[in-house]
């Protein structure tokens, strides 16, 4: 039996075909609330922005031009609605404890590293980078998303993606290092 692919999936939710939108939703809603998860940092907002993101897809379906794959066009989405969530909650002041969770972490790696989780304590050390840094170490090693994908998705040049990996990749080495963390690759 041949698996329907995910553009054909699309056309389908263009014409209001629900078992396809339980397919696609089936299909990318683990992949796409992980990444919107690293982004926000609470299970509640992420189950909100996913809510959004395949409710988009309902509605828009007959606008995806397939310049980019499915899953491609669902981060990009996650992603504007993810950093839009965020701006509203700065701006609206509420979110002077959520930023100083982010930032104020520094016994997490070891108190993790207590616990002899390694993964546990690099995503204790990924959430002292940068936002953007954040971003394209979770598409690239997390989601195994291309430069090209990942340059589709936050809307930047490709070059700009290669630069913050670089950084990301050297300030997260830098945070293993500190907490001790063997960083696993070159």
């Amino acid at each position: 039996m041949h698996t329907e692919s995910d553009e054909d999936l699309v056309k389908r939710i263009a014409s209001g075909d629900r078992l396809a939108m339980k397919v696609l939703f089936s299909r990318h809603q683990v992949r796409v609330y992980r990444f919107v998860l690293r982004l926000v940092r609470d299970e509640t907002l992420a189950e909100d922005v996913i809510s959004d993101v395949f409710m988009d897809l309902w509605r828009q379906a007959d606008r995806f031009e397939a310049r980019a794959s499915v899953a491609t066009w669902l981060l990009a989405i996650a992603r504007n609605k993810a950093y839009s969530l965020l701006r509203k909650r700065r701006d609206a002041g509420l979110d002077d404890d959520f930023a100083e969770s982010i930032e104020d972490e520094a016994d997490d790696p070891e108190i993790v590293l207590q616990k002899q989780d390694k993964g546990l304590a690099i995503r204790a050390c990924l959430a002292k980078l940068t936002l953007e840094h954040r971003e394209v170490i979770d598409l690239v090693y997390y989601h195994e998303t291309s430069v090209e994908e990942v340059a589709r998705i936050v809307g930047i040049p490709e070059n700009t993606v290669k630069t913050r990996l670089f950084h990301a990749r050297k300030k997260l080495g830098d945070v293993l290092k500190a907490a001790g963390i063997d960083r696993g690759w070159p």
